[in-house]
């Protein structure tokens, strides 16, 4: 008790204030009358009758000075008093000694009500409630069932991701149309507003986040679009060679030569100089040897360039070409460059061929480079043939004339293992084979 009397005390003078700075103001009138105070007295009691809260408090009135007594469920319900009584004609001043109830029931009486009349609410709301979640439900169904259908999405765009793209913006229209639809019914667009402004700070969060996704992302629809190579393409990339197994929403995947699996990010594949050698099927290879010093080069040149027309596997069209590349201390050396048709020749292949046929061919005409000799002269010191010995001659040998297998055995079966992986997971690649080639 003693504890309640001093916070009483330290919270007087708070409304003592909050009691003062309310006071009527203007003239007051000389002569005094009880059938005034009396009719003031019942025009409050009459007011506050009408009003909730208020029951508890007593009013009296004397030589038109208002007393205010009794208890309030809260202090800003006592203080308003000030207000209220103030603007009652004759009221000269106002003591508010209404202080806040201590009774627990009383205080808790208003928030039973309003949960009550918050049910009661609730209950009127619910048909209406039930009413826009079923129209939103359809709206997102029919959304949903058009967003699957083939058609016509596939004739918008062949291309199946930019066409997967257009099924899920479609999905969110529906969406965002059934929810504007439901909120309609139930009268509370204004929600949308709200909704709409944290999904967008959401998204441009995320966004940040993932902004490397996101840059994948936009690349596969770019590559997507412009196609710059097909599945089986021998490609190369940053240095890595292999032949395209498919593209993804987030990395192309090539297949080695090795039989090993290069995923590149889309993102890198789009900024990155991208080799195709599969776009033409004519593709050259080159090679160089050597051949003596003291030779015919014109010979040398015309020995190798028939050798490399002759290979059967050499294209006619554009033709091998031999040119001298340098002279050295022992030899001098020659590049050959010749073509084939990739789709049915191994490059690897064919130049291990050709280089095997040109050098025998050069072996057997004597002219192929020597081995690095060095001289070494010294005093005799005794008796004994003296000065350099002569060299063995060269045997001449018979060139082949036979070129092995090089057919693109070893191409057709990485195209196999290429198929066969891209059958297995065939809805997740963007390429097509018959899409406009970049």
């Amino acid at each position: 008790m003693r504890i309640l009397a001093l916070l009483i005390c330290l919270l007087l003078p708070t409304w003592a204030v909050a009691q003062t700075a309310a006071q009527p103001t203007g003239t007051i009138a000389v002569e005094d009358s009880a059938d005034t105070d009396a009719a003031i007295a019942v025009r409050i009691r009459d007011i506050l009758a009408e009003l909730e809260g208020y029951s508890d408090v007593s009013v009296t009135v004397s030589s038109g000075i208002v007393t205010l007594r009794g208890t309030t469920l809260d202090t800003p319900t006592a203080t308003r008093l000030n207000e209220l009584v103030g603007r009652v004609q004759g009221v000269v001043a106002i003591e508010n000694e209404v202080l806040e109830t201590t009774d627990v029931v009383q205080r808790l009486n208003p928030t039973v009500e309003r949960f009550k009349a918050r049910g009661l609410q609730l209950i009127a709301f619910l048909p209406l409630a039930i009413i826009a979640i079923s129209v939103f439900i359809v709206i997102v169904i029919f959304g949903f069932w058009l967003a699957r259908r083939k058609q016509p999405w596939d004739r918008l765009s062949p291309n199946a991701f930019i066409a997967d793209i257009y099924r899920q913006i479609t999905r969110l229209l529906f969406i965002i149309g059934g929810l504007v639809v439901a909120l309609d019914i139930v009268n509370a667009t204004a929600l949308l507003s709200g909704i709409l402004g944290a999904a967008g700070i959401v998204g441009l969060a995320i966004g940040f986040a993932v902004r490397d996704t996101v840059e994948n992302f936009i690349a596969s629809i770019m590559l997507s679009i412009r196609q710059p190579f097909r599945p089986n393409d021998t490609i190369e990339i940053e240095g890595d060679i292999g032949k395209v197994i498919r593209l993804t929403s987030r990395a192309t995947i090539l297949l080695s030569f090795d039989g090993n699996h290069i995923r590149i990010p889309n993102a890198t594949v789009f900024k990155s100089r991208i080799i195709n050698y599969s776009r033409n099927a004519e593709r050259r290879f080159t090679f160089a040897l050597s051949v003596a010093a003291d030779c015919d080069l014109t010979q040398a040149r015309e020995m190798a360039q028939d050798t490399l027309t002759g290979l059967p596997f050499v294209l006619g069209t554009p033709e091998a070409s031999v040119w001298i590349e340098s002279v050295d201390d022992f030899w001098v050396t020659l590049n050959m460059a010749a073509w084939i048709d990739q789709n049915e020749t191994n490059i690897v292949l064919a130049r291990s061929e050709a280089i095997r046929l040109t050098q025998a061919t050069f072996d057997a005409a004597g002219i192929a480079a020597p081995l690095p000799t060095y001289r070494l002269e010294s005093l005799p010191t005794g008796p004994g043939p003296a000065g350099p010995q002569p060299s063995p001659a060269k045997v001449p040998q018979t060139p082949p004339t036979l070129a092995q297998d090089v057919d693109a055995t070893a191409d057709k079966e990485l195209e196999k293992i290429v198929d066969q992986e891209r059958a297995e997971l065939a809805r997740r690649d963007l390429l097509t084979l018959d899409a406009s080639e970049e």
